[in-house]
């Protein structure tokens, strides 16, 4: 089986109310497909990249799922030692480039597969069944282990969005019973409601701190031009002192002379220019007025391409002249 490209949530300010609808809350994890057929198995992210030998503990596909051929999709997950889900933990894995290392940080890091869907099974695709079908087959077919568990569902979207603001968590999603699954599509159909905000953005340059190492990194994403805008700097947020150094090394070979953004950022004449390769996930809280991030935060370097950093639906639109 070729991997597909996962259906996506649009964005919303509150959940919507009906008898139509249920939630799930939205975990913070890096979302993963597990495939199985008589090839054996393989996982792939979001964006097609393969992830089989990242996640061992979900190889064994036949210890939590009956089915003889599957498609599985949902967010693989590490908690941080308050107990709540934690990207940057989770980014420790998934950011793994050496097998040799993966034994070790699957001691230090231990994961769970947050099942949501299921569009393939026992030979057919079930990607045009209701959701509420999916989900029935999907309990039917899924044992939850000690790594793998499925998705609570809430018929309350507001009481669930408001629990989870309680709790910490990033938002819920909320999905329409009656809805197929629309393979590489963002639709209305799911949308996500967040408590915490964040973008993924590409790396377009870096200044430098009073003891000569990069004192913070410049960040952009695309318009649907293919124009990079510059969205504001930070600093080396969760990453530790050694994986701030490591991206440093990485932006070195990258520098260039030219200015990568459309619009060059003020109060940078000392900023160190790179080519923009390197995507990172920031939170934030909210947008400025000057369409820039308000308080970002970085939480790690991701392994996504840089034209997949794209300005949010919910953000306001950059236009020519704003900077």
């Amino acid at each position: 089986m070729k991997p597909v490209t996962p259906m996506e949530p649009k964005a919303a300010d509150r959940p919507p109310g009906g008898a139509e609808w249920i939630a799930q809350v939205k975990w913070d994890g890096v979302r993963v497909l597990v495939y199985r057929d008589d090839d054996g198995v393989r996982l792939y992210n979001r964006h097609r990249r393969e992830r089989t030998w990242h996640y061992p503990e979900l190889l064994d596909v036949g210890s939590y799922c009956a089915a003889s051929s599957v498609i599985l999709d949902g967010e693989v997950v590490a908690l941080g030692i308050d107990g709540k889900p934690d990207f940057h933990e989770v980014m420790r894995r998934d950011g793994v480039r050496r097998r040799e290392r993966v034994a070790a940080v699957q001691r230090a890091v231990p994961v769970f597969y947050m099942v949501f869907d299921i569009l393939y099974c026992d030979g057919s695709w079930v990607t045009d069944r209701p959701l509420d079908e999916r989900l029935e087959l999907l309990r039917r077919v899924v044992r939850p282990t000690a790594h793998v568990r499925w998705v609570d569902d809430h018929a309350d979207g507001a009481e669930l969005f408001e629990r989870t603001r309680v709790l910490g968590l990033e938002g819920i999603v909320c999905k329409r019973r009656d809805a197929p699954y629309r393979v590489g599509e963002k639709r209305g159909d799911w949308l996500k409601v967040k408590h915490v905000h964040d973008l993924n953005a590409v790396i377009g340059g870096y200044t430098l701190g009073e003891d000569g190492g990069m004192g913070a990194v410049l960040l952009g994403v695309y318009d649907k031009a293919g124009r990079l805008w510059y969205v504001g700097h930070t600093g080396s947020g969760r990453l530790s002192c050694a994986e701030w150094r490591a991206l440093a090394e990485v932006l070195r070979p990258l520098r260039t002379p030219d200015v990568p953004f459309f619009h060059r950022p003020g109060r940078y004449a000392g900023a160190r220019w790179v080519r923009p390769q390197v995507a990172v996930r920031v939170t934030y809280s909210t947008w400025t007025p000057g369409r820039s991030l308000r308080h970002p935060v970085l939480q790690a370097v991701l392994d996504v391409p840089a034209e997949a950093c794209v300005w949010p639906q919910d953000a306001p639109i950059p236009q020519d002249g704003a900077r």
